[in-house]
C-alpha cells in the first residue's frame, strides 16, 4: 500500500492493514497471541534490557504498513519478550504524526499489537515540563491528555468514550509499584517545532502539565479497540525555561538514556502485576 493510499484510509481499512501485520508478526514470533504491547519513546530503547527476557527481534519495516522512524532516538526494531508469564511485543521506536502527516500510520504499531491479541498498551515518551515541580528526569504517569494535533486516527462516525482513556487500574498498579511517581495531563502537539512563550502560557492555562508530540493519537486508537492504556512520560526539559535558553535535543535524549534501564525495571514490575 502506498503512502497516499494509507493516508486516505478509513478506520476499518487501517485495522485490516494492522491485522495483516499482526499475522506476520505472530508468525515471525512463533506466537499464538500477545498479552501486552509497549511503544518506546525517544531515548527509551535501552529499557528493553531490563524489561524482560528477549525472544526474537527484527526490523519493523519487515511487517506490512510500517516505515522507519525518522526522529532521533527512535529505533526501527521490534522485539518479542517475556515479562513473567506475559508475552509482550515491544516497538522500540515510533513514527510521529509530524513525520508523515498521517494519523493512521502514526498509530499503526498500536493497532498491530492489539490485532495480535494484546489487551494492554503501555505508551511511553519524553516531554517538556510545564510545572516548576516537574524537573528533568522525572517520570510522569499520564492521567489524561489534551489532543492539540487537530487530527484523529478514527475516520468516520465513530464515537469513542475517552473519559477513562488512561486505565485507573493500571495507574493504581504503577503507583503501588512506585508511590513516588507524579501524575499529570499530557498535551500532544504536532511539532516538530517547540512552542512559543505565548503557546506555553496557553497550555498551562488549559491545565496541561507536560507537553510532547506523541501518545494521544495512539491512546485514541487503543481505546477504540478496547485496550487498557498506561501512559508514562519522562521529563527531558523545562519547557517554560527552554524559551529562555536554547533547547538541546542531544541533552534531552541523554537524560532518557541515562534512566532507560531503571524505566525498564519499572515497566517490568507493572506488567508482571497487570
Amino acid at each position: 500500500m502506498s503512502e497516499t493510499e494509507q493516508a486516505s484510509q478509513t478506520t476499518d481499512e487501517a485495522k485490516d492493514l494492522a491485522a495483516d501485520a499482526a499475522r506476520e508478526l505472530l508468525s515471525r514470533a512463533g506466537a499464538d497471541s500477545f498479552d501486552a504491547l509497549v511503544v518506546l519513546g525517544s531515548g527509551w530503547a535501552g529499557a528493553v534490557d531490563t524489561l524482560g527476557a528477549s525472544d526474537i527481534e527484527f526490523d519493523v519495516t519487515e511487517l506490512p504498513g510500517f516505515v522507519t522512524p525518522a526522529a532521533k532516538g527512535h529505533s526501527s526494531k521490534v522485539r518479542s519478550m517475556w515479562v513473567g508469564d506475559k508475552r509482550v511485543i515491544v516497538f522500540m521506536g515510533r513514527v510521529h504524526e509530524y513525520e508523515t502527516h498521517d494519523p493512521m500510520r502514526a498509530t499503526h504499531a498500536v493497532r498491530t499489537g492489539l490485532s495480535a491479541g494484546a489487551r494492554l498498551a503501555v505508551l511511553t515518551g519524553s516531554a517538556g515540563s510545564l510545572r516548576a515541580d516537574f524537573a528533568p528526569g522525572l517520570p510522569v504517569v499520564v492521567r489524561d491528555h489534551i489532543n492539540l494535533t487537530a487530527r484523529s486516527p478514527l475516520a468516520g462516525a465513530r464515537f469513542v468514550d475517552l473519559s477513562n482513556a488512561y486505565s485507573p487500574r493500571l495507574r493504581e498498579i504503577i503507583h503501588d509499584v512506585d508511590p513516588s511517581l507524579a501524575e499529570g495531563v499530557y498535551v500532544s502537539t504536532v511539532g516538530p517545532q517547540l512552542q512559543t512563550p505565548a503557546e506555553l502560557a496557553l497550555l498551562r492555562q488549559a491545565g496541561a502539565d507536560v507537553v510532547g508530540r506523541s501518545i494521544a493519537l495512539e491512546t485514541i486508537a487503543a481505546v477504540e479497540m478496547g485496550a487498557e492504556v498506561l501512559g508514562l512520560a519522562i521529563i527531558t526539559n523545562d519547557a517554560v525555561g527552554s524559551v529562555l535558553e536554547r533547547f538541546e535535543s542531544d541533552q534531552a535524549l541523554e537524560i532518557v538514556r541515562h534512566r532507560a534501564r531503571r524505566l525498564g525495571e519499572l515497566l517490568h514490575r507493572v506488567l508482571d502485576r497487570a
